[in-house]
């Protein structure tokens, strides 16, 4: 059987197929990593409303309902930026990249909130093992801006791998039986 295909096989033709994905539409690379940086916020953000709870900052609400918007807007925004078969929307990239320096702005600020609840001179919030949460929403809120500052670089740099990878060999070596000049073109 000349069509028995091994395990090594299908995952080198899945791998293939993968790149030529990717070849064709670079930008996914970016969304993967801004989906990531909306999921780990979305999925931590109990503890945010908890800190946001027991810390009562002026503001703190606000940021955290920021994040969570323009986290999702900036998503939509990311879509409507790179159109399918069609040249980069700028408008839509320029508010994409404001609405993340609002993202990052908000993040900042809700970290100094904590920082300053936890380091005031007077009645200062101690981290036991019941206000635990607030280190986790402190550490959560630096784990987010850095993937969301990956995830602007890949943006950023977006033309430059494009290029790099349109250079990646995916094309398929084709068999010749070398009978090529016995095929006859001529109408019967």
């Amino acid at each position: 059987m000349k069509n028995k295909k091994t395990f090594a096989g299908i995952l080198k033709e899945a791998w293939r197929k993968f790149l030529v994905a990717i070849k064709r539409r670079p930008q996914m690379i970016a969304l993967v990593v801004i989906t990531v940086a909306f999921l780990y916020y979305s999925l931590n953000l109990m503890h945010i409303s908890d800190t946001t709870a027991r810390i009562q900052g002026p503001g703190m609400g606000l940021a955290g309902f920021c994040t969570m918007l323009f986290s999702m807007l900036s998503f939509m925004c990311f879509l409507n930026a790179f159109p399918y078969r069609k040249p980069v929307h700028k408008p839509m990239l320029i508010l994409m990249f404001v609405m993340f320096a609002i993202i990052i702005g908000c993040d900042v600020y809700y970290s100094s909130m904590i920082l300053n609840a936890v380091t005031r001179g007077e009645n200062p919030i101690v981290i036991t093992e019941q206000t635990a949460y607030i280190a986790k929403a402190y550490n959560m809120l630096r784990a987010h801006m850095i993937i969301l500052i990956v995830g602007i670089v890949l943006v950023v740099l977006l033309p430059v791998y494009s290029k790099l990878l349109r250079k990646v060999k995916t094309s398929i070596e084709v068999e010749d039986n070398g009978e090529m000049g016995a095929i006859d073109l001529s109408n019967d």
